[in-house]
């Protein structure tokens, strides 16, 4: 009975709304920076209280098995915004902070999420991390955002007090950039709330704004990323908390929560909760040891293909459209944002998409899974993985896992044997996936010193 009505529900919706702004959703996207699998309440904890984060899960559905496209930031976010794997565009590298650099970000071939329901008048915002090119041509006002408010870097202090550089020409380093003042559009601004507070208040703010029109928002947090740093607000949260690293972490994670709180709530109070789905999960997992973060039961953490470094607390709500307070146990990826996004706004993209709408699985009009496989690589480290099913390989130069994640979640046994046909046939996965890429267009963080030497006026 319960499919049924979700079935008929959904036709009512799409076939009878039109062309009008019930047939457009507002699409809202919550990303956390470097947030652990294991610390929010709809995955477990109890130390660290996610009520408003919690509030999406309730009012929707958790995956249980959601992924994201690579195991750091910047390429990670590249994949979400376009909907591609990011290797397909030799996004492979965390980009550094090179603001000469016009191929230092996402090449124009690829069409961003906010370009893309532009097609559709939809009004699109980012507030908060950008990481995704610092040269003029790569910033979001030209990438089809309308408004921006926040940064160009890959991370930033959290306290106004430190941003102590008026714009890019006083940047000197790659980590200068952390101090710069804060961008709104293209012009600095002062800012005077912890950065937190104020990236949730401006995205407060563009909801207000852009309430008569569908929006687009892309609310990029750089929280819990390092530098640790949380006003004493936050902290008395969290007395019984003896690691002061952990202290700060969840303290960072509280300002957050609050934040998504605030941002419900106003969506809830302009009667916008019906036509308004969102999105909430983190760029990859949690660093484990640079922030205290967890990731149980998952082995391993930012940076590796084990699950603790792919596998992020992802859920989404829509009001009277998907099922609440359910979880969907079948593989998803980030890069299905921009296809269901795609889909309901009734736009076409121009490249091919990695993706899959998800509103069918998540009804039950469709009880197949989303993906045959999902797929990631490491360039400079020669490293890959594929997950079938409940099966997965990694491989690298020296060493080669494989897991049945459904018996084993935590990935204790290797499984793998060279010349069993499983093997094989998921090596042979990954050859073909492989083939289809692009070398790195750009040197990114872990080649800073070679870039450096060769790009003697890199800050100029």
């Amino acid at each position: 009975m319960k499919k049924i009505s979700f079935i008929i529900l959904l036709s009512v919706f799409f076939l009878g709304s039109g062309k009008g702004q019930t047939s457009r959703p507002n699409i809202v996207v919550i990303l956390t920076d470097d947030q652990g699998y294991a610390d929010v309440g709809f995955n477990g904890s109890t130390e660290i209280p996610t009520p408003h984060i919690d509030r999406i899960a309730k009012n929707g559905t958790v995956f249980t098995n959601g992924y994201v496209s690579f195991a750091v930031c910047g390429p990670s976010r590249a994949g979400l915004i376009t909907g591609r794997y990011q290797d397909r565009f030799g996004f492979s590298r965390n980009p550094l902070m090179a603001p000469s650099d016009s191929t230092m970000g996402i090449p124009q071939s690829e069409e961003t999420l906010a370009e893309l329901l532009k097609k559709a008048g939809y009004k699109s915002g980012v507030i908060g991390k950008w990481h995704l090119g610092a040269h003029t041509s790569q910033r979001p006002n030209q990438r089809g955002f309308d408004e921006f408010y926040g940064f160009l870097s890959g991370g930033h202090r959290y306290f106004p007090e430190e941003y102590t550089l008026q714009d890019l020409s006083q940047v000197n380093s790659q980590y200068d950039a952390y101090r710069t003042k804060l961008l709104k559009n293209s012009a600095r601004v002062e800012e005077t709330e912890y950065l937190t507070d104020a990236l949730s208040r401006e995205a407060v703010n563009f909801v207000i704004k852009n309430q008569q029109s569908p929006f687009f928002l892309y609310l990029a947090y750089n929280a819990p990323h390092a530098p640790m740093q949380a006003t004493q607000k936050y902290l008395d949260r969290f007395p019984n908390i003896q690691n002061k690293k952990r202290r700060t972490y969840a303290a960072m994670v509280s300002a957050v929560d609050d934040g998504v709180g605030n941002l419900l709530d106003k969506i809830e109070e302009l009667g916008l909760n019906e036509n308004t789905i969102i999105f909430f999960l983190s760029d990859n997992g949690g660093p484990t040891k640079d922030n205290a973060s967890s990731n149980a039961p998952l082995r391993g953490f930012k940076g590796d293909f084990f699950e603790g470094g792919i596998r992020v607390p992802f859920a989404v709500q829509w009001k009277g459209k998907i099922p609440t307070g359910v979880t969907y146990d079948h593989p998803v990826i980030s890069l299905d944002i921009v296809v269901t996004a795609a889909e309901l706004a009734g736009v076409n993209p121009q490249n091919e998409l990695d993706g899959v709408n998800l509103i069918p699985f998540l009804t039950e009009v469709r009880s197949d899974r989303p993906h045959q496989a999902l797929y990631w690589r490491n360039y400079d480290a020669q490293r890959f993985a594929v997950r079938v099913s409940d099966e997965k390989l990694i491989t690298m130069p020296d060493r080669i896992f494989q897991f049945n994640l459904k018996k084993d979640l935590s990935e204790k046994m290797n499984l793998h044997q060279e010349k069993s046909p499983a093997t094989q046939r998921l090596k042979a996965l990954i050859e073909g996936w492989n083939s289809q890429l692009e070398i790195p267009r750009f040197l990114g963080l872990r080649q800073e010193a070679e870039y450096s030497r060769l790009n003697p006026d890199r800050f100029k």
